[in-house]
């Protein structure tokens, strides 16, 4: 039997970071160059790998007094940065749910961050069998711990597990450790290739 296990960001929930930003910057080009500036997805590649948040916000203060307040407001506004949601996703898990089908999650995900995504998307917490959030498991996708740690905690074969992610590096990553691996760029074609492997 194959288990699914879904990422988050940007399989099921959008992640648009700029969101957090727009109120400050006339454009998303300025936001951009801010972005570059500051090496934001570095940043936040490290928060997701479960630094905390004051951590996080002094790193930017000491070399960047002046934006202090913009990343605070990061975590404040990230309630905005996840809001929508990707409807044929979620349409697609329930159908595997209906099935029987064993699904879980593994996501890329501050710990400071989480809380706020499943309080904005409460099916979160209770859609999946169990879910790997890399900043409390101090580890991060695609190193192979991240894969084994979900496998050892639910008594899985890595070779049964059908990864889902938009991250190809992430994919990749679980196909090292032995899974299965889907690169997600659409719910059309996430169907498509569930239904040719017979689990849809």
């Amino acid at each position: 039997m194959t288990h699914v296990v879904f990422d988050i960001g940007n399989v099921l929930v959008r992640w648009e970071p700029k969101i957090a930003f727009r109120h400050a910057f006339e454009s998303d080009a300025q936001i951009d160059v801010f972005f570059d500036e500051i090496g934001f997805f570095d940043w936040n590649l490290a928060q997701d790998g479960g630094r905390g948040r004051a951590e996080g916000v002094a790193l930017i203060a000491k070399r960047w007094p002046h934006y202090r307040d913009l990343i605070e407001g990061y975590f404040d506004r990230f309630g905005d940065v996840v809001a929508n949601r990707i409807e044929g996703s979620w349409t697609i898990l329930h159908e595997l749910r209906d099935r029987g089908t064993r699904v879980f999650g593994l996501t890329n995900w501050a710990k400071d961050t989480w809380p706020i995504g499943v309080e904005r998307h409460a099916d979160l917490k209770d859609v999946f069998e169990d879910v790997v959030v890399s900043g409390f498991a101090n580890m991060l996708k695609p190193d192979r711990e991240i894969f084994d740690l979900l496998c050892t905690r639910n008594q899985l074969t890595p070779q049964d597990c059908l990864f889902i992610d938009d991250s190809k590096t992430n994919v990749d990553g679980a196909i090292s450790a032995g899974w299965q691996g889907h690169h997600f760029t659409s719910p059309h074609m996430l169907r498509a290739d569930l239904s040719e492997r017979g689990l849809l």
